[in-house]
């Protein structure tokens, strides 16, 4: 058989394999066969060194030939392939456009987010400022600068996250507190919203890690009145016009005196509830003036100068104001709980 009668056996055996190709692959695997490196139309091209020389011209040019051959089915093929796959998308995949279109899942703020940043409107109102600080503190800030001594139970390691004797996981965003403070500008009105740390046991009113919002104001001729004014004001603007507060005697180491401030219950109006437990009031926060030991510790002379501090857990106000009963819906991560808010 001479090389002519073997390129048109081999086009012909080329021909037969692409018109079978069902799929790109199949049509790539006849590629390779005859196009290939090790392919039979490559065989035939390095097999031309045993062609005589006046004869390699002639070969060449129907090697060629066969090439073009081959290229052109398969590029053919190619094209009837594709246009064939995307002739069944459509028809597989066609759109109803008189359906819904699917909604966007978009993201809204966290109920801790929400009642925080009211917290923040109500306060700048007055004139505060919002500051933060470290999560990881000295014990010094902590607690010494607080008036907290180091025999205070609060310094326990059952009640602390300590990382060190000198360093800890804040346990109280008073250390913002101490560390404006001790910047020396006066007066000072601010809140210190954060996260901080307690060795507490996981259940529906306790975490390790949760949020607060310490307040604080120093200046001249600032008395009890004034802290009571300020979270009157603050209860009414949180709960609504109607609610009244009522303050108990309560101890505090950097606070003297020290109270704690109940609300009256916004589900009953004080008349006595399951949200309130009968008693008609809610506990919300602690508070007290400033201890002149405190004032001393952070470089302020308290004959000059008085202030009143307060604190108030975050999660507490989400859970009271939208009647959430369990602190662990708040980090689950249930969208089906998040998304109410």
């Amino acid at each position: 058989m001479d090389m002519k009668e073997t390129l048109q056996r081999l086009s012909e055996q080329a021909r037969k394999q692409i018109e079978a190709a069902a799929d790109p692959e199949k049509l790539n695997e006849a590629r390779i066969t005859f196009l290939g490196k090790k392919g039979e139309l490559t065989a035939i091209l390095k097999g031309m060194k045993n062609v005589s020389p006046e004869d390699r011209p002639k070969v060449g040019q129907m090697v060629n030939e066969a090439r073009s051959e081959i290229e052109s089915m398969l590029e053919k093929s190619r094209t009837e392939l594709e246009k064939k796959i995307r002739e069944e998308k459509l028809k597989t995949e066609v759109i109803d456009v008189t359906l819904p279109a699917r909604k966007s899942l978009i993201g809204h703020r966290h109920p801790n987010t929400i009642a925080l940043e009211e917290v923040e409107r109500i306060f700048i109102g007055m004139g505060y400022e919002v500051v933060e600080g470290p999560e990881v503190e000295y014990a010094d800030y902590n607690f010494t600068k607080l008036n907290i001594p180091e025999d205070h139970p609060a310094r326990d390691e059952q009640d602390t996250f300590f990382i060190n004797n000198e360093i800890l996981l804040r346990s109280q965003t008073s250390p913002v507190q101490a560390r404006t403070m001790e910047q020396g500008k006066l007066p000072i009105r601010m809140i210190a919203p954060g996260r901080v740390f307690r060795s507490d046991e996981v259940d529906a009113t306790h975490s390790p890690s949760f949020h607060q919002i310490e307040g604080l104001v120093i200046d001249k001729h600032i008395t009890f009145a004034d802290l009571k004014g300020t979270l009157q004001e603050f209860a009414v603007e949180l709960f609504g016009p109607e609610t009244r507060t009522k303050f108990r005697p309560h101890h505090f180491p950097f606070t003297e005196p020290s109270a704690e401030m109940d609300v009256s219950c916004f589900k009953c109006g004080g008349k006595g509830c399951r949200f309130c437990k009968g008693s008609g009031w809610i506990e919300i926060l602690g508070c007290g003036m400033v201890h002149p030991n405190v004032l001393s510790m952070c470089g302020i002379d308290p004959e000059q100068y008085t202030g009143f501090a307060f604190g108030v857990g975050l999660e507490r106000i989400a859970l009271l104001k939208y009647e959430i009963d369990d602190m662990r819906l708040l980090y689950e991560n249930d969208t089906r709980f998040l998304k109410q808010f």
